[in-house]
């Protein structure tokens, strides 16, 4: 059975434990061992259980308590939290084995994977890791006199100092359950999950301010769907048999509370029936079964626990359909979306009988006439409805409430919230006008139906010479040696289900994923605008399509077809680096040991194309967008779109402006480069890299918003360290290696580039062999001169003017 192989497995995580309970604290006895760990400690998601690692367990004949690693769906696929259950009796017959339930949890939003690991370190802070060693979750607590861990009789999970005394506690950070004798205080609030199976944070919260105790889903303004009125306490405790004015059945068996997906309050207790059983809604009876946000999904009227969509009368138009038939509680769906560019045709439907959940959020309202709360709604275009309340003892006007939200509506027949007479104004398009205009379009298109015949001759002529033209760039294609297969347009566009999912999207087109037949995942490229790209299009196909190397991205795939030009590529599951270190994965915030990696898979795909082809190859645009990552976060070079071949023995070449502004090298003034300006773009990217930031960035004050002038700075100050990213716990932990690599970097960010290091010489520093970063440093890393560049006719000539001193990341030009 299922339960005994649990037990055994605990019980040989005990066994393995139980050796090392010596090593953790010489005062530690085995009667407190379960409950207690003391500095330095260490655990790792080993998986003895399928569903649970245990580090801490208090136990006792009523309420059980164990902290550890709980995983989803009973495996590391599903992701894992650290946090504390709760259960009923004591290990021995069956505990938490049973029915436990999660009250508490550290990383709901960014769950951890097998064999990560949480330490408890000798300055104090705990620190739950992945495996990769990137931090996920830390107590912050570094610096401080910790001496242990203690979960208490409580299920409180406690750092404690050398008195006993404690310095962090979980019950200070509710996730969305309370335990008995935890408070919840102003500042404080339960976030209900996203459901059962998704523990991410959702949009419900609990939180206790001047107006007591408020539910409300969160939007702009949060929509309330109860409050308890002035708040005269000066926190909310769940003691035995209250919650202050609530009342709960007392009782002595575990017992729990927990904000749940549906926005309900209720209490769990254990049952005769050996698992834990709801005890009391506490909110319902204030709000009712239809006065929940999302008790019928958006746009979703409830009425007596049933869910339905708005329905219009006297043959209106019907503006709403239900999401899923099957579901009628996911909600409704407007047939016609709201357009902002097309206001002219918004009209708002009066809702009579309807009410709202929202209509005692006074503080967002307004006192106005219903008319002026029309106009409000309908000349905004962020307004979806507006919710007017009329005031009972001045007739005509009221309060107006507008929505950038529409959630749950409410059948007024059996809503048992406000009072007040309510009037819901909900925003529609009205398709009408659009077909009006579509037959107006219609009648006068006639007119112009010669022409357009004439014109389509014109282009039939045109299209048969631009056919044998692309016919004679094909054959080019076709006679270049070692290239990769040439697919149809039809082929790849049925392998990316007709470009449905885009990956992102670059300078000269989108990026979609793709499958071979096999199954094989791919990035097909499509590029916009033939007359435009054809170069950079035979350029990237020439260069990468002959060049195989581990950390270049490798080209499977090409279609050169009338007008279509597109680049299968092999699929990096990561996406391009500037995501992950200040894009929408920079919370996750990558580990030492990885961006070094990357700083070294990047240094040695450049020295491939400088050194080792048979023709020099210049990049042009490195850049963070131009480097992509693998599942295991190797990266490879990317984009040969401005690249130029040159021979091995021509030290420089002129040509016109090209790469991205920001990674320019000074020299690109004088339009005669050498391979050393990808040397420099290499240099402006390791920073970005160590220090987690733009080379740019607005937002910053003006001193600090160019990273090479903060840069230059901190390099005369030597102080260096004060510009590793310290939104990284590992990162700080290697700040010496770090500063080691920025002088790497300030070497290939000379002025001069004929002081700059070739990239195999970079390849070589890193790696510790040589060192070219000691001496003869100009910290001076831009030119002295100002650039503006401007295109200049049809011929994508530069004009450049010289002024006062700036930093390159002004340096512009055809792209």
């Amino acid at each position: 059975m299922v339960v005994e192989q649990i037990l055994l497995s605990y019980t040989i995580f005990l066994a393995i434990l139980l050796p090392f309970s010596s090593s953790i604290s010489p005062s530690v006895q085995f009667v407190n061992y379960n409950s207690t760990a003391y500095l330095p400690a260490s655990w790792t998601n080993m998986h003895y259980d399928p569903m649970m690692t245990p580090i801490l367990l208090r136990e006792s004949d009523g309420p059980s308590y164990v902290c550890g690693f709980y995983c989803n769906s009973g495996g590391s696929d599903g992701g894992c939290l650290f946090g504390v259950l709760i259960a009923q009796g004591r290990l021995n017959t069956g505990g938490y084995l049973r029915s436990s339930e999660l009250v508490w949890s550290a990383n709901r939003n960014n769950l951890v994977q097998g064999e990560a690991t949480l330490q408890l370190k000798e300055d104090g802070d705990l620190v739950l890791a992945n495996i990769d060693g990137t931090l996920i979750w830390s107590s912050n607590t570094r610096g401080k006199s910790v001496s242990g861990l203690n979960l208490t009789e409580m299920g409180n999970l406690v750092l404690f100092g050398p008195n006993n005394e404690s310095i962090w506690q979980s019950f200070d950070h509710p996730t969305d359950s309370l335990l008995l004798g935890q408070k919840l205080a102003p500042g404080q609030k339960l976030t209900a999950s996203v459901s059962a199976s998704n523990w991410s944070e959702g949009r419900l919260s609990l939180a206790v301010g001047s107006d007591g105790l408020s539910a409300y889903i969160e939007s702009d303004p949060p929509q309330r769907y109860y409050e308890s009125g002035i708040n005269s306490y000066p926190y909310y405790e769940f003691r035995k048999g209250s919650f202050n004015d609530f009342t709960i059945p007392p009782a002595s068996v575990a017992q729990f509370m927990k904000f749940g997906p549906d926005g309900h309050l209720k209490v769990y207790q254990w049952g005769t029936v050996g698992e834990f059983v709801e005890v009391i809604d506490l909110l319902n009876p204030y709000v009712g079964d239809c006065g929940y946000p999302m008790v019928c999904g958006k746009y979703g009227v409830c009425s007596k626990g049933q869910c339905g969509c708005i329905e219009t009368t006297n043959g209106q138009e019907s503006y709403f359909s239900q999401i899923t038939f099957r579901q009628p509680d996911l909600g409704c769906s407007l047939i016609t979306p709201i357009s902002c560019d097309h206001s002219q045709d918004h009209t708002l439907l009066e809702l009579n009988n309807t009410s709202y959940f929202a209509s005692d959020s006074s503080s967002y309202s307004i006192t106005t006439v219903m008319e002026e709360c029309k106009s409000k709604c309908l000349s905004s275009c962020s307004c979806k409805a507006a919710l007017f309340y009329n005031d009972r003892y001045q007739w005509g006007r009221g309060n107006c409430f507008l929505l950038n939200e529409v959630f749950s509506i409410i059948n007024n027949e059996n809503y048992i919230g406000s009072p007040y007479n309510t009037t819901l104004l909900i925003k529609v398009q009205n398709a009408n006008t659009s077909r009006r205009k579509t037959i107006i379009l219609a009648a006068t298109s006639g007119a112009f139906f010669g022409m357009v015949c004439l014109i389509g001759s014109c282009l039939v002529l045109l299209r048969r010479i631009l056919k044998e033209a692309d016919e004679i760039e094909g054959d080019f294609l076709n006679q270049v040696p070692g290239m990769p297969i040439r697919y149809s347009y039809e082929n790849l566009k049925a392998m990316t289900e007709d470009f449905k999912k885009r990956l992102g999207e670059g300078g000269f087109g989108s990026v979609y994923e793709g499958a071979l037949y096999n199954g094989t995942r791919i990035a097909v490229k499509c590029l916009d605008g033939l007359a435009q790209l054809k170069d950079s299009f035979l350029a990237e196909v020439q260069i990468i399509g002959s060049i195989h190397h581990v950390n270049l991205i490798k080209l499977t795939g090409f279609c050169f077809e009338n007008s279509h030009c597109l680049l299968v590529y092999e699929h990096m599951a990561n996406g391009s680096l500037d995501r992950w270190i200040f894009g929408e994965m920079r919370s996750y915030s990558l580990a030492w040991r990885t961006r070094r990696k990357i700083i070294s898979d990047i240094a040695k795909g450049l020295a491939y194309l400088h050194e080792d082809c048979s023709q020099r190859i210049i990049h042009f645009d490195i850049k963070p967008q131009n480097i992509l990552l693998d599942e295991n976060f190797n990266a490879k070079v990317a984009d040969f779109g401005l690249s130029k071949l040159i021979d091995k023995d021509q030290s420089r070449v002129v040509t016109r402006m090209r790469g991205t502004p920001g990674y320019l090298a000074p020299e690109w003034l004088s339009s005669t480069v050498t391979e050393k300006v990808d040397v420099y773009s290499f240099g402006i990217v390791m920073l970005e890299i160590l220090c987690g930031r733009k080379n740019f960035d607005s937002s910053k004050i003006e001193e600090d918003r160019h990273l090479l002038s903060i840069f230059k700075r901190k390099a005369e100050e030597e102080r260096l360290e004060d510009m590793v990213d310290r939104k990284s716990g590992d990162m700080l932990i290697h700040v010496e290696e770090a500063v080691e690599m920025m002088r790497i970097a300030a070497r290939c960010l000379q002025g001069n580039f004929n002081n700059r290091p070739s990239m195999s010489l970079v390849v070589k520093a890193l790696e510790g062999l040589v060192v070219v970063a000691e001496t003869n440093l100009d910290c001076d890393f831009t030119n002295s001169s100002t650039v503006r560049t401007e295109a200049a006719g049809d011929q994508g000539q530069v004009v450049v003017y010289v002024g006062s001193p700036i930093l390159p990341s002004t340096l512009s030009g055809p792209r």
